[in-house]
């Protein structure tokens, strides 16, 4: 699929597989039980913004999971955190599914996000670690499009499963995909980062390693983006339950066909990305997809200010996420091109910015209740636009974070990453 990194450790023909496998912890998580958010809010007698919690809870664990996986595995390698992640992940699963009241239930799923978040920080580190040029941005895309097929299948399992099962059903579920997962790590991951590259310090030096990083602009540009893009993104997937089913009237399978669709394009679109930035342009693709994002932030605001038909709010959906998508690849390539020797601070920092912003904005689109657009409208359009100004950070001049240098932070697409392990 991908040339390997010119000073990776020999790897399994079998690791690029399952390093796109690892991305399907956080969208699984977030995406199985979303067609069943509403009969759960009805059976925990919970308000809407409290049953959203759950979604908000699950976001922030994966946001915090991520920065301490991260860091973690750049000292002590990627397979042994990247275990101990997985095995949590089945536990906080399997409680998930006998929580007895709502309040409980945000408490493991907060819990169930952290260990999930190591699963997404081990795929993109190590990813890195054996991966490098136009190959790197090749994998980044990869690993949209997988995300994004887990989107589907996600919510249609989840509908599907739902006409058999109830919510706990679909957290039994998720425990036994974290089995499936685990016995495919045991089988096939081997160690991807040696010993002799591993970070050496203890916090003072991951302190360190956060200032370097969070002084970069250009990595501060790409990482502030993708923080308000998925922002919107998770405010879509919090309230398009709510949205389409109760005031759009779609049935589960129905609500989980529609999200798929979306999902497909958020598949498709991130696919073709990872092309574009490749062979054309890494900011001029990641432009594109700020501007497609808009337009969908912009049709559902026009929906919650008149009514309007439900093909309108579809289209708007599809655009919001495929427009995240087509971000995506080039973003994350600006972010983690540059920092091979703490490729797991990196990524987790990527990702804790991502899941984090994505749940502070969750719980607003349901504070005018279940029946307004309205709210998810104005928070897309509000992330949207700071997300469209964290691009001047990445076009400012920006320290090279391998040797100390000034670079531009968006380079053309026509220049191959460059190889810095070594430094």
């Amino acid at each position: 699929m991908t040339a390997p990194h010119p000073h990776a450790p020999a790897v399994s023909r079998s690791l690029p597989a399952l390093l796109l496998i690892l991305t399907v912890f956080g969208p699984i998580s977030m995406d199985l039980y979303l067609p069943a958010l509403p009969a759960l809010t009805a059976e925990m007698d919970a308000a809407t913004s409290v049953a959203q919690l759950t979604v908000t809870a699950c976001l922030i664990g994966l946001a915090v999971g991520q920065l301490i996986a991260g860091a973690l595995s750049d000292r002590y390698g990627r397979r042994g955190i990247l275990l101990i992640g997985i095995v949590g992940y089945i536990v906080t699963s399997a409680l998930c599914a006998l929580s007895p009241s709502i309040e409980s239930l945000i408490l493991v799923r907060l819990v169930q996000g952290l260990a999930g978040g190591v699963g997404i920080v081990i795929a993109t580190a190590a990813g890195r670690d054996v991966f490098s040029g136009r190959a790197l941005i090749r994998f980044y895309g990869s690993l949209t499009v997988v995300g994004g097929l887990a989107a589907i299948v996600g919510p249609l399992l989840g509908g599907l499963l739902n006409t058999f099962t109830n919510w706990r059903g679909l957290f039994v579920f998720l425990a036994l995909i974290g089995v499936a997962i685990l016995v495919l790590v045991l089988i096939a991951f081997g160690e991807t980062l040696p010993a002799q590259r591993r970070a050496q310090g203890g916090f003072a030096k991951t302190l360190r390693d956060w200032r370097t990083l969070l002084s970069d602009r250009g990595f501060l540009g790409a990482v502030l983006n993708q923080g308000f893009l998925y922002a919107a993104l998770f405010a879509y997937l919090a309230g398009s339950t709510f949205v389409l089913q109760d005031i759009y009237g779609l049935s589960p399978q129905w609500y989980a066909a529609a999200f798929g669709l979306n999902s497909a394009g958020h598949m498709i679109f991130g696919y073709l990305a990872g092309r574009s930035a490749e062979r054309w342009s890494i900011p001029g693709t990641l432009v594109i997809g700020v501007a497609v994002t808009g337009s969908g932030a912009l049709g559902l605001l026009a929906a919650g200010l008149t009514p309007v038909p439900l093909w309108v709010v579809i289209v708007s959906l599809f655009a919001l996420s495929s427009g995240v998508a087509i971000t995506a690849p080039p973003a994350t390539t600006l972010a983690m091109s540059d920092y091979p020797q703490i490729a797991g601070t990196a990524s987790s920092l990527l990702g804790m910015v991502r899941f984090g912003f994505g749940g502070i904005a969750a719980p607003f689109v349901g504070v005018a209740g279940a029946l307004s657009i309205l709210p998810l409208g104005v928070v897309t359009v509000v992330c949207v636009a700071l997300a469209a100004a964290a691009l001047l950070l990445t076009r400012a001049p920006s320290t090279d974070g391998a040797r100390g240098e000034r670079r531009p932070a968006l380079e053309p697409a026509s220049t191959a990453i460059p190889d810095r392990s070594s430094s």
